[in-house]
C-alpha cells in the first residue's frame, strides 16, 4: 500500500518544466517588489512557529521533569 502512494505522489509532483511556469505566474501575481516582503513575513512565520513549537516542548520536558522529582521523592526508602 506504501509503494502505491509514493508512486502516485510522484507522478503527481510537478517536474522542472511546471515549476518554471509556477514561478512565472508568481511573479506576474506579486511582482519583482512584492516577493522579497512576502519572502520575509513567510520567514518570520516559520521563525515563530518555530519558537512555540520549541516553547511548548520545553514545557513539556519540563512537566514530565517535575513529575519524576515529586514521584521520586515522595516514594519512600526501604531500610
Amino acid at each position: 500500500m506504501a509503494t502505491n502512494l509514493n508512486s502516485i505522489f510522484l507522478i503527481s509532483a510537478p517536474g522542472g518544466s511546471e515549476w518554471i511556469l509556477i514561478i512565472l505566474a508568481v511573479l506576474i501575481l506579486f511582482g519583482g517588489r512584492k516577493i522579497p516582503e512576502f519572502m520575509r513575513g513567510l520567514g518570520k512565520g516559520i521563525r515563530e512557529f518555530n519558537d512555540a513549537k520549541n516553547n511548548v516542548k520545553e514545557e513539556l520536558e519540563k512537566g514530565m521533569n517535575e513529575k519524576d522529582t515529586k514521584a521520586a521523592s515522595t516514594t519512600p526508602t526501604q531500610q
